[in-house]
């Protein structure tokens, strides 16, 4: 399935649309300040971007904190339908065509493996 096109509106830079994406290899990490496996995951998914962005991967994250207007915009509510946000971290990948090709709910040490081969296959 085509992932909906999204504006991300940013606090402190240019707002970004998920369709201006194309051609790059997008891993979409919603997040939560009160969410404990998110701030251990990022480190990792930190990790996976400086490994692969000169490839072509782009790794968007999206604060979903309801108590902040300006992020939670970003998740509206087809977004939030469509990928559940119910669960945090919930982590998409999306291919150069605009497809959702893989969508992760949760965390747990390890996962980032599964993240590296899902990317490097979408690279290809």
């Amino acid at each position: 399935a085509a992932a909906p096109d999204f504006t991300l509106k940013s606090m402190n830079g240019p707002n970004l649309r998920l369709a201006e994406q194309r051609g790059r290899v997008v891993m979409v990490n919603f997040w939560a300040t009160w969410c404990g496996p998110c701030r251990q995951e990022m480190p990792q998914l930190d990790k996976l971007y400086q490994r692969y962005r000169s490839s072509g991967f782009v790794l968007l994250g999206v604060n979903v904190d309801y108590d902040v207007p300006t992020p939670a915009d970003v998740a509206d509510k087809a977004v939030s339908r469509l990928y559940d946000l119910s669960t945090m971290p919930s982590t998409v990948l999306i291919d150069r065509d605009g497809r959702v090709r893989y969508l992760h709910r949760g965390y747990l040490a390890g996962y980032e493996n599964n993240y590296d081969k899902q990317i490097r296959e979408l690279l290809k």
